[in-house]
């Protein structure tokens, strides 16, 4: 990378700081801390909804099979984008009716003080390791794209993360999260042009590829494999802790929906966008064997970026992996303030909750920061705790979304599913393979992740049919969610994030102009990004009247 990119990505670091700091409330309370009081904006929550899903891994993982088998990579991610259009039609809605600030909570209320400590202690432990394992690969993305040592890197970054999380809460991680999704999807839309351009245009690139480069399904990846994705991931989005609390902030029913449908639009856009730099790299250079080939997004930017575009696009893959980090060390403070401290001292006032939320935050944020630093000492434990979370995705979640829709499941069923799940999962991929020599292919694995803990509800509906069967109404109004004071607080929040999201993009998009400017090659589609963002900056600015009117006539 050369100097320049260096500054951009140094400036770019400083700037999505200052705008989390932004965000700060000096006089916030949980619901708006935790729940953006109810009135986040359907399409913040989305954006931000659909960047804490995604990770470097994104183009490492999916780019490696882009790469070898094409389009497979493809098909693989529209399964998240049908999850999408699924959650937002059936579960979105569900868990905003429900009226609870957190998915622990609407668990406490559903099967009891005791399956709610089992669900929130496992919850807690594992968004630790979660953290570390995202927050690691960030640190050597940095390290091989810059050369700063990784625990450096770890350091920095972490700490950043920590800093404006705790000071603006959810607020805070929604702006970081839409300007990232902002600076990415500039990054990448500037790449594809050039990257065809490099291998002769769209008709050089059909002819000249690989035999089934095309194919829907391939190898490993059959329709099976795919179809059970696809049903994991529903369960995993719409069941996630840290994501159902984009479905729970927004202020109707009816955004919740577009929340899932933004989501699922642009997962059937984006895969298609990420994934043709290294099917096109295939051609440029056809020798990346094993683990290299996870680097091929990253060899073609090189090959076709002007200088400090390179920078950009680091930076849009740092902070959109630290979206899932900052996205779950919140929603880990709002369980602990939540149903943890405030179910223990049952008289606690909102000063001292917030002082437990913001310090819950930090203390969080340090021990995710430190798992991340023990990372190479534990050796491959990354690819453990992401093989964990897929097993453990739908046994976890799956029986508080099934629990949405009935009222026959008990404590005793859900904690039997996710138990009885987990252990058969886990003997699969740890100790079959060593006692008996059998071992599961990701087909396998997969189907057998998803399959069993579905079973096993379906089977508890059957043996508990005698039950009234009914969907449950859970929901217990909060009277701070829907107070004046609530409302307006959220609406000029609300008007506040998106002045500082206008603003920033209109420096984000004078950056680029910039760059645009001392390109050798590409200049046209890169002052075209610069163009379309300073609009889209400029449109934001140009709302917030409107928006500050409505907040100020609640008063």
């Amino acid at each position: 990378m050369t100097t320049l990119d260096y500054w951009v990505i140094a400036i770019f670091s400083i700037g999505i700081l200052v705008a989390g700091l932004s965000m700060s409330d000096r006089k916030p309370d949980m619901q708006s801390y935790f729940g953006a009081s109810g009135a986040l904006p359907w399409w913040m929550s989305g954006l931000s909804l659909y960047m804490g899903f995604f990770s470097a891994g994104t183009f490492v993982v999916w780019g490696a099979i882009a790469y070898e088998q094409g389009w497979v990579a493809i098909t693989i991610q529209w399964m998240m984008a049908i999850a999408g259009f699924l959650i937002g039609r059936f579960i979105a809605p569900r868990w905003r009716q429900t009226g609870v600030l957190t998915a622990a909570e609407f668990v406490q209320q559903r099967f009891g003080s005791g399956v709610h400590k089992f669900y929130t202690y496992v919850f807690l432990l594992m968004s630790f390791a979660y953290n570390g394992a995202f927050l690691y690969p960030v640190a050597k993305l940095v390290n091989v794209s810059t050369g700063l040592p990784s625990h450096y890197a770890i350091m920095l970054f972490g700490l950043m993360a920590v800093l404006y999380t705790t000071s603006g809460g959810l607020w805070a991680v929604i702006v970081t999260n839409v300007l990232q999704f902002v600076v990415l999807t500039a990054a990448v839309v500037i790449v594809v042009p050039l990257a065809f351009d490099r291998v002769g245009g769209i008709s050089a690139f059909v002819k000249a590829a690989p035999e089934g480069f095309f194919n829907l399904t391939g190898g490993e990846y059959t329709p099976w494999f795919i179809a059970a994705f696809g049903l994991y991931n529903m369960v995993f989005i719409g069941g996630n802790w840290a994501y159902v609390q984009r479905y729970t902030s927004v202020p109707t029913k009816q955004e919740a929906k577009k929340v899932g449908y933004l989501f699922g639009l642009l997962y059937l856009i984006s895969p298609v966008i990420w994934m043709l730099p290294p099917m096109l790299y295939r051609l440029v250079n056809v020798d990346l064997a094993g683990l290299e080939n996870e680097g091929a997004y990253l060899m073609m930017c090189k090959e076709v970026l002007p200088a400090g575009l390179m920078g950009l696009m680091i930076t849009g893959m740092i902070f959109a992996t630290t979206d899932s980090v900052n996205a779950s060390l919140n929603v880990s403070s709002a369980v602990f303030t939540n149903d943890v401290y405030k179910r223990i001292n049952s008289g606690a006032t909102n000063r001292s909750l917030m002082w437990v939320a913001r310090l819950s935050t930090l203390t969080f944020g340090m021990i995710t920061v430190l798992v991340a630093l023990m990372v190479p000492a534990m050796g491959g434990i990354v690819q453990v705790v992401l093989s964990i979370g897929a097993l453990t995705g739908v046994p976890l979640y799956g029986p508080a979304v099934w629990a949405l829709f009935s009222n026959r499941q008990t404590g005793f069923s859900v904690l039997f599913t996710t138990i009885a799940s987990l252990a058969v999962n886990l003997f699969y991929k740890f100790g079959a393979p060593l006692l008996f020599d059998i071992s599961l292919n990701r087909m396998q694995e997969t189907v057998l992740g998803v399959s069993l803990p579905i079973l096993l509800l379906v089977v508890f509906e059957v043996i508990y049919r005698n039950k009234a069967y009914r969907v449950p109404d859970v929901a217990v109004p909060d009277s701070s969610r829907d107070t004046d004071a609530g409302s307006s607080r959220g609406k000029r929040q609300s008007a506040l994030a998106t002045k500082t999201i206008g603003v920033t993009l209109l420096g984000v998009s004078l950056i680029i102009f910039v760059l645009g400017l001392f390109a050798t090659h590409g200049r046209t589609i890169v002052l075209a990004t610069s163009l379309a963002t300073t609009l889209l900056g400029t449109g934001l600015l140009v709302s917030r009247p409107r928006q500050k009117r409505n907040a100020d006539s609640v008063l």
